[in-house]
């Protein structure tokens, strides 16, 4: 289920940017992209997410202006200052340099000397104030977008509960074209039987059961019962507060596996025009069901 949400949050001059998109996946799939001094904080960003979204692909960015400096360090490639000093040391013995190196020369020397912001170690680093400013604005960014996710969830449950009217609609009439083309069937075969030479007709008794069992094979009755009960089952999914989304998946699959029976032993060409119709409206549901949570 697709959902957009961006807030920001400000703390004694700290601003954080939280921004979240979520577009329709089988399951919950985060991709948290954060600050590296941020990282410790990725399983807390994780847990809030489990807890509020079910399914679908979550991507999670989150930014921050820090008014306070970054904390430093001082770095010195003790290896690379060694072989400079190996090197001066070559050329004060053949007249080229003299004196030795000191302290202005060191500084001048390019990347021997390093003054850079300490990086975080995982897990810690971040202030509380920061990292609850970071939570802060992450639930009030999931409360956003869970909200348009719900709202095109009520769209959405309009939509898949006209298009499972239809499908319930055509049940009824396969049931009724079922009966007639069982009814056309055994007159057919009962015509013809009668059409041939008395001596080729065989025992009446006989004759009649083998129509009978010609007749059973076009019997629909099973998979119509089952298809009312995948209807019903869809319905108390879709009434309870549980994300059921892969659940209403897995209905369509089997709803399309009856109709696809069905459309096998159905007699009648009236019959398999609504079985190709029925199929293409489970194809439009089943492509509604993966934008459901």
């Amino acid at each position: 289920m697709t959902g957009f949400a961006s807030v920001s949050r400000e703390l004694e001059g700290d601003t954080v940017h939280v921004t979240l998109k979520s577009v329709n996946h089988r399951f919950l799939d985060p991709a948290i992209r954060l600050p590296q001094a941020f990282q410790s904080l990725e399983p807390r960003i994780k847990s809030v997410l489990q807890q509020r979204v079910a399914r679908g692909r979550v991507e999670v960015q989150v930014t921050a202006e820090v008014t306070a400096p970054p904390e430093r360090e001082v770095v010195l490639d003790e290896p690379l200052l060694a072989q400079i000093a190996a090197v001066v040391d070559r050329a004060r013995e053949r007249g080229i340099v003299t004196g030795a190196l000191t302290t202005s020369d060191l500084l001048r020397l390019p990347q021997v000397l390093e003054v850079r912001s300490k990086p975080t170690t995982p897990g810690v680093g971040v202030p509380v104030a920061l990292a609850g400013l970071v939570e802060l604005a992450l639930e009030d960014a999931v409360d956003a977008l869970v909200g348009m996710r719900e709202t095109e969830g009520r769209h959405l449950a309009a939509d898949l509960t006209a298009r499972l009217a239809t499908i319930g609609s055509f049940v009824d009439q396969l049931e009724r074209e079922a009966k007639i083309g069982q009814a056309d069937l055994e007159a057919r075969l009962r015509e013809r039987i009668s059409g041939l030479a008395p001596d080729l007709q065989g025992d009446p008794a006989a004759v009649a059961q083998e129509i009978v069992r010609v007749v059973s094979r076009s019997d629909i009755d099973e998979e119509l019962v089952r298809l009312r009960a995948h209807l019903e089952h869809w319905q108390a999914l879709v009434a309870a507060p549980d994300p059921c989304g892969r659940k209403l998946d897995f209905l369509v699959q089997e709803m399309n596996r009856e109709i696809n029976t069905i459309g096998s032993k159905l007699e009648g060409t009236r019959g398999g025009e609504m079985v190709i119709s029925a199929k293409a409206e489970l194809e439009r549901i089943r492509e509604q069901v993966q934008n459901v949570e």
